[in-house]
């Protein structure tokens, strides 16, 4: 793919980026996406377009706001970063198709979901209900099957992902009294299963069962955290399904060898 292809790419991916932010700082507080425009979260001023753009602003500001200098955190140019890097690779993997626009508007709604999940403990209905109907949609139009679920399997996903992981929270529940799993992860789950299929879903569980174990105990080793504070798994549950969308077949073949 021509390198200029692939920065228009990136660059689009940090625009969009800068809305991500939007999204990830308000939607756990129910404010609106639209009204007010950016402003500094200390002084509430209003951000001017060219103190708004995405990566250069920040640095540029050295990460500070401009009329109260207070800092501004770096998880805004982080995410803008991301959203950047995810639309570049995720382009570069599969090629200029229809299907990659869908899959890269799947990785930006991944991004808002694991990073309010992180720090709020909450994955928006708002995202992850429409998420599954928009998933099913795309199943049963001509952009259906590889690497997206067709028909069929986007179906069979969302009953299986949402169903089994409910049961399993439910069975979990009954067993031990303790609440185990939020429904947001079972939402989470069965959009996974809408976009990506059932077959992704045994590695999707397995994968974010590794990494939250994995990070689970190094935040207890070595950050000290408290080991009755409950961890999110929704981060973990998209880091996962995204590694079985780009490297799913590799995985298996590797596996199975």
């Amino acid at each position: 793919m021509p390198w200029e292809y692939l920065a228009l790419i990136f660059l689009y991916g940090t625009v969009i980026g800068s809305f991500l932010n939007v999204c990830i700082y308000r939607l756990p507080r129910e404010l609106s996406l639209l009204r007010p425009r950016s402003h500094c979260p200390h002084c509430q001023h209003g951000v001017a377009w060219y103190d708004n753009v995405p990566l250069w602003s920040w640095l540029a500001l050295r990460g500070r706001c401009r009329h109260c200098g207070q800092s501004i955190s770096p998880l805004y140019p982080l995410i803008e970063l991301t959203s950047g890097l995810l639309a570049l690779h995720t382009a570069w993997h599969f090629g200029l198709q229809g299907g990659t626009l869908l899959l890269i508007g799947l990785g930006f709604a991944f991004l808002v979901l694991m990073v309010i999940d992180f720090y709020h403990y909450i994955l928006p209905d708002v995202i992850t209900l429409p998420g599954i109907l928009l998933g099913l949609l795309c199943a049963f139009s001509p952009l259906g099957g590889p690497p997206l679920a067709n028909g069929e399997t986007a179906v069979i996903g969302v009953v299986a992902g949402g169903g089994g992981l409910w049961l399993f929270a439910w069975v979990f529940e009954k067993i031990t009294g303790k609440v185990g799993m939020g429904m947001g992860d079972v939402k989470l789950f069965a959009m996974i299963g809408a976009w990506l299929g059932w077959q992704s879903l045994p590695l999707t569980l397995f994968l974010a069962g590794v990494l939250g174990s994995v990070v689970g105990i190094g935040w207890i080793l070595l950050a000290g955290r408290d080991r009755s504070l409950p961890i999110p798994f929704g981060p973990y549950l998209v880091m996962a399904a995204w590694i079985s969308l780009l490297y799913g077949k590799e995985i298996y073949r590797w596996y199975l060898a």
